[in-house]
């Protein structure tokens, strides 16, 4: 009651008091697991992130997600697509550090390029799709196409990177992981972890598939942390896509 109380008056003021956490291993173990995402928020808690980087922000089911996990750090959103970034900026409104950069495709090139829309928005993708990829999911189906600006990570994202302790990046780019890598190498030293998505089969003319992944990551210095259910045939059972997670080994 006394806590309450002293809650309640501190408050008048606009002072709110909370618990303090001296150490990320405490603010971990203070994570409610019964709340969706609360695994990938602790290991965000232990490695101390304060920068989220949303590469492939789609119309913003990422980040909104990971905030509703509990998550109350920076976001910066990445997007290409014309009609899904309008609907990303409106979900970024929700949460006050929560950024969306201009609309801009991230790869290994300054420029302009292509972009291949698909009938979902989130199968949209630089590289031309593979029939495995449509035979599993008919509804992927390219429907069109737009020129969009794109930028390599380094010189867009340094901006926020510098103000950060702790960086994570997300890359949810269908197929065009290792460009974004490769466009990402000046601030890579600066990135504590990475989240991708990783084929097991070609889905996507072009892309490395996951054992490649595997070793590439290894030889940046990262080491796979979780690995989460992707994308799946379910004529056949079979797992497409695995969604990594990376953190950099002591």
């Amino acid at each position: 009651m006394m806590k309450t109380a002293l809650k309640n008056f501190t408050r008048k003021f606009g002072i709110d008091i909370v618990r303090y956490y001296p150490t990320p291993l405490e603010r971990a173990k203070a994570i409610n697991f019964d709340r969706e995402g609360s695994s990938f928020l602790k290991l965000l808690t232990l490695n101390s992130i304060d920068l989220m980087l949303d590469v492939g922000a789609n119309t913003g089911q990422f980040g909104k997600e990971l905030y509703e996990s509990g998550y109350d750090c920076k976001v910066v959103s990445f997007e290409p697509l014309s009609s899904a970034y309008l609907q990303l900026v409106t979900a970024s409104q929700s949460h006050p550090q929560w950024i969306v950069a201009e609309r801009c495709a991230i790869g290994d090139i300054n420029g302009e390029i292509e972009i291949n829309i698909s009938n979902n928005s989130q199968s949209s993708s630089i590289l031309p799709m593979l029939q495995a990829h449509l035979d599993a999911a008919p509804q992927s189906a390219y429907v069109g196409s737009e020129k969009v600006k794109i930028y390599r990570l380094s010189d867009i994202a340094g901006q926020y990177i510098k103000k950060a302790k702790a960086t994570f990046l997300k890359v949810d780019v269908q197929g065009f992981e290792d460009q974004v890598l490769a466009g990402a190498e000046e601030i890579l030293p600066n990135i504590q972890g990475i989240q991708l998505e990783m084929s097991f089969v070609p889905l996507y003319k072009g892309e490395i598939l996951f054992d490649e992944m595997l070793i590439k990551m290894k030889n940046l210095g990262f080491k796979l942390y979780n690995i989460y259910p992707g994308f799946t045939d379910y004529r056949t059972g079979r797992m497409l896509q695995a969604i990594g997670i990376f953190f950099k080994g002591n």
